[in-house]
């Protein structure tokens, strides 16, 4: 009876050819390869046609969907290569990790431990943790810094001061080295001895299942067994302490764990994504693995290929230049072949013309890539993700691992429909894509941008249990939420992101909850602040063709309520209150235009009329209201500058005047422009105010003129110019100090941003 123990490197793919050849040469009868083992159903995927790497097993508790797990592999994995061979040859293959059923469980658990531990620490009234230790200046020990990674005591000695770069010269640029495994063995047999390390539990408990596996194999009487795992652990299998593991694998914690098979991408499969096995460059690993006697020239070539397509001009005489270049280095680094770094060197060089930047691009599309795997359609999966995949080739929208741009013309069917899922997906918090503003009038376009991350798949097996379709998934769900939520806003806001995707069910329950919340409510801040968005969701009608006129009853009602409270809202309230109760009315003001209902403009034209007239209202509303009497050409000619007149008329406070100023000149000062008689009223009250008040109202008016567009400041500040010229004539004739009148203008013209 054999047993080989093969201590590899995760995705690494010297390991992987090394494995591979291995296999072939010993022909075991069984592998054993590091990975859960309530994966074993799936593996039978492996040899499938249509299952191409990079893909991953995804773990996941079906109760609780926190707990999941990701094992990721691609093609030039050394598990993923170990479990192809023996699927291919027919043989037995099995993982022989701690099972997630287990590992779940104990997580929870320690998660609960953790959660008691801190809850006990707060009821001591916040003691400070440092009290906890005590420290013994004579007994002080010399402190050890472990590192991170053990590879790295082993790359130092070898003179290097990276240890992928080590292993990577080491391991995964060899050719038909035979003896590899029996070294990698005796080195971390060496670093394990001599490297102190903490008392992991998982790793354990990972190792003594793992034996365990092993231990099983050989009752069941195969006599060549294969055994594929993390070089860390390969010294941890070749002994056997059955009696230790049996008493630290007894009773441990259960829970019910379901696998599949998912797309994976060369991204997440990099550390840059927070992957604890990830790798530096998956592009180049996949690279020399299909490659793996390429000198630098096929690599360069690839470079070139990307620079062209962005259209840089890169010739052959660059690749030669690059590829000299890199060998050089290897040449003057002892190396033997020319690695990614002297590549990366002469291809910064060479080709980018010393332009960091330009690498950006070769370490995004080559270096690391972005390619995604493929999963057969009929491999076992929750049924929601069935029906999302079905309707992506249906509708053309294939998962991609880079961004992909749609611009959707809802005229058009098939880019309707398109809409509709996405707009589902996105309720459902399943953030596939990403809604943009897109230029252009009407509403019958929109722009997604979508980019396909594994960790999705998570957020459709937790939506899952809402039902097996999209569209019923996403109904029963807005459903719920409509039912727990007693909020006007939050529940018209769902109602306007839900009328998109199509939802009859879920449109009438959230309309009958609107219809509940406002006839019981009585803020009329509140209606003002939903108002707009519901008056927004009835435009839907033309372009979706849905039934947007049920929105229509209960957006009548909530105005004329609003129109019979407001006037009394707008008296008796701060300053502070007033202006932010102004965007309100701007908002207000433009839903009712949009609307297009007779009635209800009437409505809203006596309301602003109230409010206008009341001298309690706020100065600020109140000159805002006046100023849309003039929009609606209610408030004309001779009447409007009495009213003018009026607010800003000695009697009045300068505060006061300047306030209900800023709210008649809201947005727009060209009606100053065009209306002589109102620019007449506003410049004899500034010329009538006393130095000191003037003062005091300064921040006013410069706030409500800085709001005017830059070309309105410049006319109004010529405006300034020539019609104070005639003042001050004028004034100079009946007695005015013309020296005054010239220190005015520059502050007049300050005001106006000049």
């Amino acid at each position: 009876m054999a047993i080989h123990i093969l201590g590899i490197r995760h995705h690494g793919p010297g390991s992987a050819r090394n494995v591979k050849e291995f296999l072939e040469k010993t022909k075991p009868d069984i592998v054993l390869v590091e990975g859960p083992p309530d994966a074993d159903p799936v593996l039978q995927w492996v040899s499938h046609n249509e299952l191409k790497p990079p893909v991953a097993i995804l773990c996941f508790q079906p109760d609780n969907t926190n707990h999941s797990s990701f094992y990721p592999f691609a093609e030039f994995s050394p598990e993923w290569q170990a479990i192809l061979y023996a699927r291919k040859n027919n043989i037995h293959v099995r993982f022989m990790d701690l099972p997630a059923a287990h590992q779940f469980a104990i997580d929870a658990e320690e998660q609960k431990k953790k959660e008691e531990q801190q809850a006990a620490a707060d009821e001591e009234n916040g003691t400070d943790s440092i009290n906890n230790y005590s420290i013994n200046n004579n007994e002080a020990e010399p402190i050890v810094i472990i590192k991170n990674d053990p590879v790295s005591y082993l790359a130092e000695a070898a003179g290097y001061d990276d240890g992928e770069k080590w292993w990577e010269h080491m391991f995964e640029h060899r050719h038909k080295n035979e003896e590899v495994f029996d070294a990698v063995n005796e080195a971390m047999q060496v670093l394990r001895d001599e490297i102190p390390s903490k008392d992991d539990r998982t790793e354990r408990l990972r190792e003594a299942w793992m034996r365990k596996t092993i231990r099983q194999a050989e009752k069941e009487l195969f006599q060549n067994i294969a055994v594929i795992c993390g070089a860390w652990h390969a010294p941890a299998l070749l002994n056997m302490p059955k009696q230790k593991d049996n008493d630290l694998l007894k009773g441990l914690p259960k829970v019910k764990v379901e696998c599949t098979w998912v797309p994976w991408t060369y991204n997440r499969l990099s550390m840059y994504s927070g992957y604890g096995a990830g790798i530096a460059s998956p592009g180049w690993y996949d690279h020399i693995w299909n490659y793996p006697y390429d000198d630098g020239t096929r690599w360069m070539a690839k470079v070139a290929k990307l620079f062209r397509s962005k259209q840089m001009d890169t010739s052959v005489a660059h690749v030669m230049e690059a590829v000299r270049l890199s060998e050089s280095l290897a040449a003057l680094r002892n190396l033997p072949k020319a690695g990614l770094e002297e590549l990366n060197e002469a291809t910064l060089s060479v080709i980018c013309n010393g332009e960091a930047i330009r690498m950006s691009l070769v370490h995004d599309e080559l270096i690391v890539s972005d390619k995604i795997g493929e999963v057969p359609v009929d491999i076992p999966k929750p049924p929601l993700q069935t029906d999302i995949e079905k309707q992506q080739k249906k509708l053309r929208l294939p998962a991609t691992a880079d961004w992909k741009d749609y611009t959707l013309d809802l005229r058009k069917e098939t880019d309707l429909e398109r809409s509709v899922l996405l707009h589902r997906l996105q309720l459902l918090g399943i953030q596939w894509g990403q809604q943009s503003y897109v230029a252009g009038k009407g509403t019958f376009k929109e722009q997604w941008r979508l980019q396909w991350q594994p960790e999705l798949s998570i957020q459709i097996i937790e939506k899952g249990n809402w039902g097996n379709t999209v569209e019923e998934a996403t109904s029963k769900y807005i459903v719920s939420k409509a039912g727990e939520s007693q909020s006007l806003n939050e529940v018209c806001s769902l109602l306007e992101r839900t009328l998109p995707a199509e939802l009859p069910l879920a449109i009438e329950q959230l309309i009958t909850q609107i219809n509940n919340l406002a006839a019981s409510g009585t803020d009329v801040i509140q209606f003002m602040g939903v108002i707009p968005g519901l008056v927004n969701v009835t435009r839907y009608g033309n372009v979706r063709k849905t039934d947007a006129e049920l929105v229509t009853g209960i957006v009548e009602s909530m105005i004329t309520r609003t129109c019979i409270s407001l006037p009394a809202a707008s008296t008796g309230i701060a300053d502070d209150a007033a202006l932010e109760l102004l965007p309100l009315f701007v908002r207000m003001n433009e839903s009712v235009q949009l609307l297009q209902h007779k009635e209800i403009e009437k409505e809203w034209q006596q309301t602003l009329q109230t409010i206008s007239a009341n001298k309690n209202s706020s100065p600020v509303l109140a000159g805002y209201c006046t100023r849309l009497l003039h929009d609606h050409q209610l408030l004309q000619g001779d009447e409007l500058v009495k009213v003018f007149y009026y607010a800003m008329s000695q009697s009045t406070a300068a505060a006061v005047a300047a306030s209900w100023l800023e709210g008649f000149l809201k947005g727009s000062g060209t009606i100053l422009l065009l209306d002589e008689d109102l620019w007449g009223v506003v410049n004899s009250w500034v010329e009538k105010l006393e130095d000191e008040v003037f003062i005091e109202v300064l921040p006013l008016l410069r706030r409500t003129f800085a709001e005017f567009s830059k070309p309105e400041r410049r006319k109004l500040g010529e405006k300034v110019k020539t019609g104070s010229a005639g003042i001050v004539t004028k004034q100079v004739q009946t007695g005015f100090d013309e020296e005054r009148a010239a220190k005015g203008i520059p502050v007049v013209m300050k005001l106006l941003g000049y």
